[in-house]
């Protein structure tokens, strides 16, 4: 029977392992490595790595760095960050890499997305959005943007991941801007109105605090992607850094008390 995947989302900034709050000020954690080997430990069901400099630098990725993840990876691996055609992509897959992101390329360019299909397999292409709500005195709704945020365009989410799914992406990330780090719940309202215009898989990112955010987002959508960043790299109100996850047992209260099996 399908359930719902716990996902552990690393961000990697300067080489480093670091969390950010609304996509701003990393704060440094350690060796992204050692972290993979503890959730290696905790049987995380999969695990994803997104390089937030390969883009706004506009370099290619860090083939060097993620042969290191993908060999000590235990779990279903997903890496973006810095991807734009599907040569990378197809390198990446061969080092052992399951899944492979892309943000602005796939938005700039959606045939990308097809490209690696084609390459790889649409399993293994995954598009990702930064949402985030409009701003200004009359603003409703949201909108995507790129390069940590600093890069808005006007694209509605909803019609943009049904387009990026066309293209030929496998599965659709939405990574809540507005609440990256908060540790305040997910956007159930964004993530509803995605989950229903689609029908890949689809992860959902931002916000979740503890595995009662985790529960009520599964309550609501189904079988979804719950991933979170904050909630498994810190402990307590203190935010002191301890790499945790939970338990086979947590994970299958979780899932039976969120779908009421």
């Amino acid at each position: 029977m399908l359930r719902p995947r716990i996902i552990p989302c690393l961000l990697v900034h300067k080489g480093g392992l670091v969390k950010t709050q609304a996509f701003k000020d990393p704060k440094y954690l350690g060796d992204p490595i050692n972290a993979v080997k503890i959730f290696n430990e905790k049987e995380a069901d999969e695990l994803m790595v997104l390089d937030i400099d390969a883009t706004v630098n506009g370099v290619q990725p860090d083939f060097g760095l993620i042969a290191k993840l993908a060999a000590e990876c235990r779990m279903p691996l997903c890496y973006g960050g810095g991807v734009t055609t599907a040569a990378q992509t197809a390198r990446i897959v061969d080092m052992g890499v399951e899944k492979v992101a892309v943000s602005s390329a796939a938005i700039s360019t959606p045939a990308l997305l097809t490209e690696m299909a084609a390459a790889v397999g649409k399993q293994s292409v995954v598009a990702v959005l930064d949402v985030r709500k409009k701003t200004g005195l009359f603003a409703k709704g949201y909108e995507v943007c790129t390069h940590n945020a600093k890069k808005a365009h006007k694209l509605d989410p909803v019609a943009l991941a049904r387009q990026l799914q066309e293209a030929g992406a496998g599965e659709i990330v939405i990574n809540s801007v507005d609440r990256d780090g908060l540790m305040q719940g997910y956007d159930l309202e964004l993530a509803a109105q995605v989950r229903a215009a689609l029908n890949v898989p689809v992860t959902f990112l931002g916000g979740a605090g503890s595995l009662d955010d985790l529960g009520q987002l599964v309550g609501k959508l189904g079988v979804v992607g719950a991933s979170a960043g904050s909630l498994f790299v810190f402990k307590g109100k203190y935010r002191a850094v301890l790499i945790n996850y939970p338990t086979p047992e947590q994970k299958t209260q979780l899932c039976r008390d969120a779908l009421k099996i």
